[in-house]
């Protein structure tokens, strides 16, 4: 069985520097709980599929529910995506997927998602029209669509004619991104923006693998201080304070004293 596709969840955005000192966008995406929850086989279905899993579904319907269940889960997964396989062979329902074992630093991925949602827009903004022109009295129409067709022929305008309309929520899929590291609990760090809201779901797809790869850089621990077990110097400040004589604290009758050393030392 050769898996090179995991479902991801969009946790994060940041930025971060290559060992060449490169400033590089990054997104994390947690690739770790994927779920082996149905197997299909050419035998049976006509092809070789796994059905992958991942997250927790709190309101499933039964059916969904059942369906977890007969994969032997304790949840019922909130995201379900089938991927394509060569052969099923070694593959276990209700296993879950090492992902160490399909992603590493470097690996080129397809990261496909569904895009943000951003209402109703115009033929600017949605497919980049240039627009009016922006001098000679032109005041209204800078952002506006200019002609749609032509005149009497054909006397309509042809279906699929790019204009103003409710623009993302589409499957988008963004090719030839770079994990720059892999997280010891699940997380890939990739190279660049990938489709989709913080949280929601997407499916990861090793397409090759970059030869020139510069590993994340990451500032160096320092190694923890070990106390020792031999007695403290001589010249230490513990010894120092140990081996100080106590000072008396000066009463008068300790004043009168010192004075009459002082006069007899002088006298002699």
């Amino acid at each position: 069985m050769q898996l090179l596709s995991l479902i991801g969840k969009k946790t994060y955005q940041k930025h971060g520097f290559l060992q060449n000192g490169t400033r590089v966008p990054l997104t994390g995406v947690v690739v770790s709980g994927n779920f082996v929850t149905q197997i299909k086989t050419a035998d049976k279905e006509g092809y070789n599929s796994l059905q992958l899993g991942i997250g927790i579904n709190k309101k499933a319907k039964k059916r969904i529910v059942n369906h977890g269940k007969k994969a032997g889960l304790e949840n019922t997964p909130r995201f379900l995506k089938e991927i394509i396989v060569d052969d099923v062979e070694g593959a276990t329902l209700g296993s879950e997927i090492n992902f160490k074992e399909i992603f590493a630093p470097g690996d080129l991925v397809d990261v496909t998602g569904t895009s943000k949602g951003k209402g109703w827009a115009g033929g600017v903004k949605r497919y980049g029209f240039k627009g009016g022109p922006k001098t000679h009295g032109q005041s209204d129409r800078h952002r506006a669509p200019g002609s749609i067709g032509q005149g009497t022929t054909p006397g309509r305008v042809y279906r699929g004619k790019k204009m103003a309309g409710r623009m993302g929520t589409d499957t988008v899929t963004v090719k030839n991104l770079e994990v720059v590291s892999v997280t010891d609990d699940g997380v890939l760090l990739i190279k660049g923006l990938v489709p989709g809201f913080v949280g929601s779901f997407v499916v990861v797809k090793k397409t090759g693998e970059n030869k020139k790869h510069v590993d994340l850089y990451s500032e160096p621990q320092e190694a923890p201080v070990q106390e020792s077990e031999t007695t403290p110097a001589q010249d230490s400040p513990a010894s120092v304070v140990e081996a100080a004589p106590a000072v008396e604290p000066e009463t008068p009758e300790v004043k009168e004293k010192v004075k009459e050393e002082v006069v007899e030392d002088a006298k002699s």
